[in-house]
């Protein structure tokens, strides 16, 4: 569970938060989810890198599942280059967005974390 669980338990949630924020505003889910999800998947995918070198640099086993340092790192990258990916492709980043998925993005990616820490 060190990281293909954890990746993919990431990936379905990233997907679900898309899903969720297209259906609260009316839209049509799956016809516009991957314009929704592609600067959300990227960020995510470069936090996971972010992640994996930290580990390594710092020689430390690495476990997708932790809270800190892993969870925290990933969720950050995954808000910020989610955002930051957003308003260079012309997608919208109103400040109330920004708010509501930093904490609906805390909210599952560290979650979940914080849920099998507390039970493990």
């Amino acid at each position: 569970m060190r990281i293909l669980v954890p990746l993919l338990v990431d990936v379905v949630l990233v997907i679900l938060f898309c899903a969720i924020g297209r259906r609260s505003h009316e839209e049509a889910v799956l016809a516009g989810l991957l314009r929704t999800a592609w600067p959300f998947a990227a960020g995510l995918a470069l936090g996971w890198l972010g992640a994996l070198l930290l580990a390594r640099r710092t020689a430390d086993a690495f476990d997708g599942s932790a809270l800190w340092p892993s969870g925290v790192l990933i969720w950050a990258v995954t808000l910020a280059g989610g955002m930051a990916l957003r308003a260079v492709s012309g997608q919208g980043t109103a400040f109330s967005f920004v708010l509501v998925a930093t904490g609906v993005l805390a909210l599952f990616l560290l979650g979940w974390r914080a849920a099998v820490s507390a039970l493990g």
